[in-house]
């Protein structure tokens, strides 16, 4: 390999990283307008095995506005990506996929007394399909594979005296 296709892998690297990374904060923050510019016309995303929905991004993004009221603290923790290119009609590198793991803690909306319940936590894996465009590394697909989640203990009312 030449010095400039080893710069351009870099380059490459570190764009879809920052995709993967757009993300995240997109969810995180509810910013879903930036959401949807992460993805190409056509992309999807598959929330199922989460209790979502699976759809178009416009689609999905509306649902998750609406889920993510319920979690006004969300923090996604996206590691151990694992990226690798493909090719798309003979040009090598058009295309990318990244499996990577996550946890996701959220804090539910505070109850009526103004006290956050506690913590829900969920974790698994990430599979991203990522298509080089003219405006740069799009999201083509997003399929979540929850792998576990942790529910907030039910409250116990405290014992009579």
């Amino acid at each position: 390999m030449t010095q400039r296709v080893e710069l351009a892998n870099v380059m490459d690297r570190l764009a879809v990283d920052e995709v993967v990374t757009d993300y995240a904060a997109a969810v995180d923050d509810g910013d879903w307008k930036a959401y949807r510019g992460l993805f190409t016309p056509d992309g999807r995303a598959d929330y199922r095995s989460a209790g979502g929905i699976e759809g178009g991004a416009g689609q999905v993004a509306v649902w998750l506005a609406e889920s993510m009221l319920l979690f006004p603290m969300r923090q996604h923790l996206i590691v151990n990506r694992r990226v690798r290119f493909g090719m798309l009609e003979q040009d090598i590198g058009d295309t990318a996929r990244v499996r990577a793991d996550y946890v996701n803690p959220m804090r539910f909306a505070a109850d009526g007394e103004g006290a956050a319940a506690p913590d829900f936590v969920c974790g698994g894996r990430y599979a991203f399909g990522l298509l080089r465009t003219h405006d740069g590394w799009r999201l083509r697909e997003v399929v979540v594979e929850e792998k576990w989640r942790r529910l907030p203990e039910p409250r116990v009312a405290p014992a009579a005296e």
